[in-house]
């Protein structure tokens, strides 16, 4: 998929998490089910890391570009070092190692670990990084059209302001991990969420996704998981763009309502 669904469906993915919360009878504070709102949507666009024409390419300059760059030469490296018989052939790494289940759970604890050790300066990186990634892919057309450094310094500023808003006692710092010590544990959860997300939707296409990497299937490491083929779509389709892109919003709109307790 492209971007925006990516971004449109981790937003709505955490909100569903906030309305099972609620559900359940232990909703999460309104800064957490924002502020993991916009982590997840950052955090959706993160997996194309490895592809060097995606948004997030574009997001920090050439600082995104270079990354890009290297991330695909690892992936591709990591491919041809675990591929099996049956895996094809491949000239890079796109849709590779940053697609996979192992990645999404060790960058969200990567995150975790940062959020804890590195403490408040940490945190508002975290932020800024993933409040970027969500502008470029939630509001897209307008990032497109606007200057890099409008993009961070809205990035930044709304950083500064949730981070302080989150500090607050009750507003969910210590949201699900109350021990001392560990405020913003839980920011690695949308991190995950996200890049898994991006991996379903990005199964749902042609080329399907190797989500279960390095578990193998029959004699190949790299199985495109994905539904029937008769049953996906390319990659900024109608079907992207004119249903699930839809599809996407009006689950995060009930998703989010439920998780308030409006209906």
């Amino acid at each position: 998929m492209m971007g925006p669904a990516h971004s449109l469906s981790g937003a709505a993915a955490w909100l569903g998490v906030g309305a099972a919360t609620a559900a359940a009878g232990h909703p999460m504070p309104w800064p957490v089910l924002v502020v993991g709102a916009l982590i997840c949507a950052g955090a959706a666009l993160a997996p194309d890391l490895d592809h060097k024409a995606a948004t997030i390419s574009r997001a920090f300059g050439p600082i995104s570009r270079a990354l890009c760059g290297i991330v695909d030469k690892l992936s591709y490296a990591v491919y041809k070092a675990t591929k099996k018989p049956g895996d094809k052939r491949r000239t890079g790494g796109h849709r590779t190692l940053t697609h996979t289940w192992l990645w999404a759970v060790t960058i969200g604890a990567g995150t975790s670990a940062l959020a804890i050790v590195g403490g408040r300066w940490a945190v508002l990186a975290i932020l800024f990084i993933h409040l970027v990634l969500a502008v470029e892919g939630l509001l897209w057309r307008a990032a497109r059209v606007s200057s890099d450094v409008l993009v961070w310094l809205l990035g930044a500023t709304s950083a500064w302001i949730l981070a302080g808003v989150l500090d607050q006692p009750g507003n969910g710092a210590d949201w699900l991990f109350t021990a001392p010590g560990q405020e913003y544990l839980w920011l690695g959860l949308p991190v995950v969420l996200g890049a898994l997300v991006h991996d379903i939707g990005d199964a749902l296409t042609i080329s399907g996704c190797p989500i279960l990497w390095p578990i193998s299937v029959g004699n190949k490491r790299w199985y495109p998981i994905g539904p029937p083929k008769p049953m996906r779509f390319r990659a900024g389709s109608w079907v992207e763009l004119k249903v699930l892109m839809p599809v996407f919003m009006l689950l995060g709109g009930v998703g989010g309502a439920a998780a308030l307790n409006y209906i």
